[in-house]
């Protein structure tokens, strides 16, 4: 199949969803990882950004699977919301426009559905096609656990905009987080390539060896905003990548893991009177506008951050990046400070 130019910028895993949506995404995947799946004859990730004119090679799939497709295009599914479930995602929104929304996502609901989740944004997102005219679609994606500032476009031209704009690192997020002790010096880049490890707890990032295979560069700017030390510190963090769990790695893997990050030790030596939740929130994001102009949002704090705030005494004024002050560092994947 030809990649229409409506779909450019799109992710290949998002252009499965579209076209295939009766595909379980763990099949999706293993299909990636086999090589089954190619776009222009090569392998791909499920994060591959496609591009007007690509030719994607798809294996041969089950009936129950490709069901439902008529000329090449995905069936029509409209899933119903309760008016309570409607007034909760209207609750989440901090800015719509003719273009786009964009939502305040809790801690605790993830963006898309999978084989063992039935509670997710997308779900939301399907049965609002009758209000829109279009299914509304990500531009991006946070974990399940991060609260915080997510981008969703209204059409799919619009999706495709905004897809090669954050592909080219044209967006500006800065995330707040909570973590263990106060790093040194309180302001640093840390670049630090990182690769994916299957473990029994499922799939997680590591540091990656000089020359691994599958390693992905990782850069993030963080600065101590506050501190309780040495108990605990507010730090900004801003990626300049995006990988996966990216922010949890980097603080994690220099000794540093964020609050109650289950994955990455957040739950060692967990303070007293701190809920074990996910302190990461995507706190602010600007871009600039597909109709012209900038946009920036922020996003308030969730719950369990506030009483985190509150019990060290943190007080955040405006919108604080905490970038400005302090000695800084370039920590890399030998763990090293170099300035």
């Amino acid at each position: 199949m030809t990649v229409q130019t409506e779909e450019a910028g799109m992710r290949l895993d998002r252009w499965f969803r579209v076209h295939f949506p009766a595909l379980p995404f763990g099949r999706l995947q293993k299909l990636l990882r086999k090589g089954e799946i190619r776009v222009n004859g090569k392998r791909a990730k499920a994060a591959h950004r496609l591009e007007e004119g690509d030719t994607i090679r798809i294996p041969p799939l089950p009936e129950d699977m490709v069901a439902g497709r008529r000329n090449g295009h995905a069936p029509h599914r409209v899933q119903n919301l309760s008016e309570r479930e409607r007034a909760f995602f209207r609750s989440l929104i901090l800015h719509e426009d003719r273009d786009l929304l964009v939502i305040n996502k809790p801690s605790g609901i993830a963006v898309q559905g999978g084989s063992k989740t039935s509670e997710h944004l997308d779900r939301y997102l399907a049965a609002l096609e009758t209000e829109y005219g279009e299914r509304p679609r990500l531009v991006h994606r946070l974990d399940r656990d991060t609260s915080g500032v997510l981008v969703i476009a209204k059409r799919r031209s619009v999706a495709a905009e905004l897809g090669r704009l954050f592909a080219s690192r044209s967006v500006r997020k800065i995330y707040w987080a909570v973590v263990g002790g106060v790093p040194k010096p309180l302001q640093g880049r840390i670049d630090m390539a990182l690769v994916k490890a299957m473990t029994r707890d499922g799939e997680r990032v590591r540091p990656a060896h000089s020359g691994e295979n599958g390693a992905q560069k990782a850069v993030t700017y963080y600065s101590v905003v506050e501190r309780a030390a040495p108990v605990v510190s507010w730090l900004s963090l801003k990626p300049v990548t995006g990988r996966q769990h990216q922010l949890r790695a980097h603080m994690a893997f220099t000794g540093h893991p964020i609050l109650g990050d289950a994955k990455y030790g957040g739950l060692e030596n967990l303070p007293e009177g701190v809920e074990a939740r996910l302190h990461l929130h995507a706190r602010r994001i600007s871009f600039p506008h597909p109709r012209g102009g900038e946009l920036d949002i922020t996003a308030p704090l969730p719950g369990h951050m506030i009483q985190t705030f509150r019990l060290f005494g943190f007080e955040p004024y405006g919108d604080d990046d905490g970038m400005n002050d302090g000695n800084s560092c370039r920590i890399d994947n030998r763990g090293t400070c170099g300035h």
